[in-house]
């Protein structure tokens, strides 16, 4: 893959301008769908584990957008930077890595831990839950299922998030602090298996993600995905190699335990697309 490398002026918010222009210029895609509908009929799978994304403007098991775009518009302040371009930055990347872009100075794992650790305490109230994500999480821990959070978010924002919603501790998690690269580099999903004690040979594993990178990475380290059209278009989350599309986990359901530990899970109203058209300029 060949890399384009932008020259940043040297005003903060005009440098800012030009890596959102970068961004939106490898965003655009060729391909577009037109119509479809979540009528997918039911299917049954097996899967030996699951790896839940969830915070940073989240929507697979909580949806915190509201919030996180408040903390970046606070944050945009305090830095000095156009708060909405700011925004438009932070998308698809770790909080260190924006502040590696544009303010090197605060790009240290004290600094993120507390501007994050703040957010579900202050701004919680601006947060809800993904329909499903409650039942879902209780039933796999019901059957004592292998499961864990893995999340671009500071252990801070993971911490904060279960205890201001309720929501059960994973058994196991990977946070932004564990990882050197940010989805879509598959390190946090790979690190997340074995962790799960699913390593790349040992079972069928299921990432359940909204976001393009983090379907990106889930593919990346060899796992199956089941997307959710909660923060993200549908075109994006398919293109971005989704193998089910869904519009939130009340479409799926945990079945149960099989007698060799795997886990029962059925997809029903899944994204089906009309008619497909592809740009072939």
């Amino acid at each position: 893959m060949k890399i384009k490398y932008i020259k940043l002026p040297k005003s903060q918010n005009e440098r800012l301008k030009a890596i959102v222009r970068g961004q939106n210029n490898m965003a655009a895609q060729d391909t577009t769908y037109h119509g479809g509908s979540f009528s997918g009929p039911s299917t049954h799978h097996v899967f030996s584990g699951f790896l839940f994304d969830m915070v940073n403007e989240d929507g697979t098991l909580i949806d915190s957008t509201d919030a996180i775009t408040k903390h970046w518009h606070r944050l945009g302040k305090e830095l000095n930077f156009d708060a909405d371009v700011l925004l438009a930055t932070s998308h698809g990347r770790r909080s260190i890595d924006t502040l590696k872009l544009l303010a090197p100075e605060k790009a240290n794992w004290d600094y993120v831990s507390r501007v994050e650790g703040s957010i579900p305490i202050e701004l919680g109230a601006n947060a809800v839950e993904i329909p499903g994500a409650r039942d879902t999480l209780a039933k796999l821990k019901a059957i004592s299922a292998r499961w864990a959070i893995v999340t671009s978010g500071s252990k801070a924002l993971m911490d904060g998030w279960l205890e201001v919603m309720s929501l059960p501790p994973p058994p196991v998690s990977v946070t932004a602090e564990e990882v050197d690269a940010g989805k879509p580099d598959p390190a946090c999903y790979e690190l997340g298996r074995e962790r799960t004690g699913l390593s790349s040979s040992s079972g069928k594993v299921l990432v359940i993600e909204d976001s393009p990178s983090g379907i990106k990475a889930g593919k990346a380290a060899g796992c199956s995905v089941l997307g959710l059209a909660s923060t993200h278009s549908i075109e994006s989350v398919i293109a971005a190699g989704a193998d089910w599309v869904v519009k939130d986990l009340r479409s799926m359901e945990v079945a149960g335990m099989t007698d060799s530990g795997d886990v029962e899970v059925r997809f029903f109203n899944c994204w089906v697309p009309d008619q497909i058209a592809t740009d072939t300029k």
